[in-house]
């Protein structure tokens, strides 16, 4: 339940509360590029998510197995216990999102040609979406310089992987919608094209601020009580004063 938990926490931070685009501010390029239409924002906002899960899981692997300090492959290899090939991690993630652009630019060329043109030049410029590249450089945050217990999985990297793109979707098929009713409005002239645009991102990342405090509720959620743990009632709650960097002020009584 516990690990559970933390996959959910994984996934709602990396859609919604951490949203790639709108609170890091990465990928925006096609984010502002590709937002003219929904149907085209909805096919490059499937195209990220795939090309972010292929390149995440890849990157783990490589990370986890040949390019953090002590990984197993590079031991073996090598026959040195202190082997560090993290040096490397930039120029394999980059190999590693060119390739799997490559292969959903092929992809798409043959099943889905109209989808291809609408594209246009975006498509192959997903190779130097900044987004994909900070989800690789998160996994290895978590997998490469950190204590054995604290090493992330395959599955963590998926979910944050997965999460991140849907995140990505989620914000460019929005902002495909909002630009879409835009064309009907009296925009002032001194705003159109970019200007009005660049106002409803940030706009758009005000308001997925309100997500904040979501993780916290869904921590609590998961996190399984102990005996003497006894759950306070509202009005004892509101008395309470707030914590600090978010911390609880849960009061526990002996059972």
């Amino acid at each position: 339940m516990e690990h559970l938990g933390t996959l959910a926490l994984i996934a709602v931070g990396a859609a919604l509360i951490n949203n790639f685009v709108l609170h890091y501010f990465v990928g925006i390029c096609p984010f502002i590029g590709v937002s003219r239409r929904v149907d085209m924002a909805f096919g490059m906002g499937c195209a990220v998510t795939f090309v972010i899960t292929i390149a995440a899981t890849l990157s783990w692997v490589f990370t986890y197995y040949i390019l953090r300090p002590g990984a197993p492959l590079a031991v073996m290899v090598s026959g040195r216990a202190d082997i560090d090939l993290s040096i490397l991690n930039y120029i394999v993630y980059i190999f590693v999102i060119a390739s799997s652009v490559q292969l959903v630019e092929m992809y798409v060329r043959k099943f889905f040609p109209t989808l291809y043109k609408s594209f246009g030049v975006f498509l192959p410029l997903i190779t130097t979406n900044c987004a994909i590249l900070f989800a690789c450089l998160e996994i290895m945050k978590h997998v490469s310089g950190v204590s054995p217990s604290e090493v992330w999985g395959l599955d963590k990297a998926l979910v944050l992987a997965i999460a991140g793109g849907v995140g990505f979707m989620l914000a460019i098929v929005i902002m495909a919608g909002i630009r879409e009713e835009l064309e009907l409005c009296d925009v002032p002239k001194c705003l159109r094209g970019a200007g009005i645009t660049l106002i409803v991102a940030g706009i758009l990342a005000l308001a997925f601020m309100g997500f904040t405090g979501v993780d916290r509720s869904l921590k609590e959620l998961f996190t399984p009580q102990t005996d003497g743990q006894v759950e306070q009632l509202p009005s004892e709650q509101a008395a309470l004063p707030a914590a600090p960097f978010g911390g609880s002020t849960t009061e526990q009584t002996d059972s």
